[in-house]
């Protein structure tokens, strides 16, 4: 049961993307690809004293990938930079298996808990994580 529930979030994630397109102009722009499977995404971002203040992705790939970006932009639209570091450590961890404690915290993204099942799919969920990560090294 649980698990069709968090099929149905990956999926309304994939069908219905929050933070999808583009900013004009972004501060920053960060391209993530995945060469094992061509998953691309790109994130725009804009940070404002030490808080992103609107980020946006795009590219193309699979239902986890897109869904998992999605997730991503309404998770730190807000944060401050420590917050968005923190959520993607917190991201990753779950989609590896290395998360313990609350999920709950997490939001939609705990949807993606059962990846670590599929160890091929591990990279198309942080794929948008990763980027966000390099990102965000423009900033610092």
């Amino acid at each position: 049961m649980l698990d069709e529930l968090y099929q149905a979030i990956i999926l309304d994630h994939y069908r219905q993307p929050r933070g999808r397109g583009e900013l004009e102009p972004p501060k920053i722009t960060q391209e993530g690809f995945n060469p094992s499977c061509g998953d691309e995404v790109i994130i725009d971002l804009r940070v404002e004293d030490g808080r992103i203040t609107d980020v946006r992705f795009h590219g193309h790939g699979c239902s986890i990938s897109q869904a998992s970006a999605s997730m991503m932009t309404e998770a730190v639209r807000g944060k401050t930079l420590a917050e968005a570091h923190a959520l993607i450590q917190q991201a990753t961890a779950l989609v590896k298996g290395e998360l313990d404690g609350d999920f709950e915290t997490l939001g939609d993204i705990v949807a993606l808990a059962g990846v670590r099942y599929f160890p091929v799919r591990v990279k198309c969920a942080t794929l948008a994580w990763h980027t966000l990560e390099e990102a965000l090294k423009q900033v610092e």
